[in-house]
Order: structure tokens, then C-alpha cells, then sequence
């Protein structure tokens, strides 16, 4: 199978194009019944219940084709902080929308891939352009804008989203550094096993016996989150990742809509110009990685 990694080497962009389009409302769909269900549950409680569905599934569809070599890796110590970073991530961003709308809180978690950008030069020895250096500038700028003092948002909640997308970026960093030596599936698998025993330790001192209709969300949380990642994996395969970076945006646009269909919200006018900040400085700074 061709690995693409530049525009030129692209096997099949639109398909790529559509899986990350699925991917997207996928992953927001997977935070709007993290949403929801954190209404009746601990959020411990949700968060394991989506990496124990992952899991599970991943083990069937995987492990009767490859087994235990899922779980080989070359850098362990790595793929166990990398798997931790994702739980930070998935708790904290869980957490931020008991107290901040979905919209809101899934622009700010993409600050992320500008974080990766800033941090790229003294962890991986990465160039970045100035107008790459402008781009994660304009992006705070945006969060500083939802944010504004004297609204509804200014409050010590949206650390949350904050702290969710800083631990997004160091999950992402890591996950570029195993790329070179651990298959995708691997390090997907390997992640959800670590999350799960670490939940699965934890959950019976938060636990809530579910109603059957919300254990039901719950498998359809889990298979939405497996399910969106196998389907970015793929769009990978077919299409260059600069391509496909500014459709990753999609999900800010899902999440409005969602937001405001099941709960009600819409952002304000603050809340609009901060999103517009933070996803057109995420598109400009995509598009810079175009370039030669």
C-alpha cells in the first residue's frame, strides 16, 4: 500500500477528503454524548466507559488478524505517556463542557496543532516560519476573545479546554516521535489497553450503575470514538496530511451545530469572532506547511 506523504504522492484525495469530513462529526457527535452523559455520571465514569468500548472493539477487529503483536512496541515508556497524555486530554476536555458549551470548548481544544507548531522547535528541533509564529499568536488571540473579561466564559473553567489542548499537543508530539518506529494500529492499540486498566482502576470509587438507554450511549460513545480514529488513519493513507489539515476544522462547525440543536446554544458574537480567530489561524498555518 502507498504511504503518501506530499501533495504529489496523493493516491486518492477526495476519499481522503470524506473520511476526515466523517472523522470530524464523528469526534463531535463523540463529545456531545460525552456532554450529555456527564450530565448523569461522573465524568470518570463516562471516560471509562468510552476507552473500555474502544478497546473491546479494537481487540476484535484486530487481534484475530495480528494477535498480541498489537501490543509490541520498541519505545513502551513513551507509548504509556502518550496513552496518559490522551487521558488527561479526554478528562479534561470531558470536564470543560459541564461548564462551557461544546462550540467554545472544542475551538479552544484546537489550539492544539498550534501548540504542536510552537513546540515543535525546542522539542523536536522543527523550523517554524513567522507566519507560522503568527498564526498560534492569532490563535490566542482568539481565545482571548471568548474569553473577554466581562463574559460569560470569563471564568477559571476554560483552563479547562486550555489544559485539554496542551496535553492534545504533547499526545500529538509523541505520537509523530512512536510513528517512527510503532505502527499506528500499535500505538492506538496500546493506547486504549493503558486508559482502560488506568480507568478501569480508578471507576469503582466514582461508579453509578447506568440505565440500560444510557449504557446504549455509552457503546455508541466508544464506537464513535474508535471508529473516527480508523477513519482519520485512513484518510492519511489516501491523502497528504496537509491536505487534509484545514477539513479538520469541520469539527468546530459540527460541534456549533450540535451545540445548538441538542443543548440549545449558540455562541455570541465574541464567541463567533474567537472561533473564526482560532480556526482561520489553524487553515493559515496549514497551508503554510504546504510549502516547500
Amino acid at each position: 500500500m502507498t504511504r503518501p506523504t506530499a501533495l504529489g504522492d496523493v493516491t486518492q484525495p477526495l476519499k481522503g477528503i470524506v473520511l476526515v469530513v466523517v472523522a470530524t462529526f464523528l469526534f463531535a457527535s463523540h463529545d456531545a454524548l460525552s456532554k450529555y452523559l456527564s450530565g448523569f455520571y461522573p465524568v470518570l465514569w463516562v471516560v471509562w466507559a468510552r476507552y473500555l468500548v474502544h478497546t473491546v472493539l479494537m481487540m476484535a477487529i484486530f487481534l484475530p488478524q495480528s494477535g498480541l503483536r498489537l501490543l509490541r512496541t520498541r519505545r513502551p515508556a513513551l507509548q504509556a505517556l502518550r496513552a496518559l497524555c490522551l487521558l488527561a486530554t479526554s478528562l479534561l476536555f470531558t470536564t470543560a463542557l459541564q461548564f462551557i458549551p461544546l462550540a467554545e470548548a472544542t475551538a479552544v481544544n484546537f489550539l492544539a496543532p498550534l501548540l504542536v507548531t510552537a513546540l515543535s522547535v525546542p522539542l523536536l528541533g522543527e523550523r517554524v516560519s513567522r507566519g507560522q509564529w503568527l498564526a498560534v499568536l492569532v490563535s490566542f488571540v482568539g481565545v482571548l476573545v471568548i474569553v473577554h473579561p466581562g463574559g460569560n466564559l470569563f471564568t477559571p473553567a476554560v483552563l479547562l479546554p486550555f489544559g485539554s489542548a496542551l496535553c492534545f499537543c504533547f499526545y500529538q508530539l509523541l505520537t509523530r516521535k512512536l510513528s517512527e518506529v510503532d505502527s499506528p494500529t500499535a500505538s492506538n492499540f496500546f493506547t486504549g489497553v493503558v486508559n482502560t486498566l488506568v480507568m478501569s482502576a480508578l471507576v469503582p470509587f466514582f461508579w453509578h450503575t447506568p440505565a440500560w438507554g444510557h449504557a446504549a450511549l455509552a457503546v455508541v460513545l466508544g464506537a464513535f470514538g474508535m471508529v473516527a480514529h480508523l477513519f482519520l488513519t485512513q484518510a492519511f493513507r489516501q491523502a497528504a496530511p496537509a491536505m487534509l489539515a484545514p477539513f479538520s476544522y469541520c469539527q468546530v462547525v459540527f460541534a456549533g451545530v450540535l451545540g445548538f440543536v441538542l443543548f440549545g446554544h449558540s455562541p455570541d458574537k465574541a464567541g463567533l469572532v474567537g472561533i473564526a480567530l482560532i480556526c482561520l489561524s489553524g487553515l493559515c498555518a496549514a497551508w503554510l506547511q504546504r510549502k516547500p
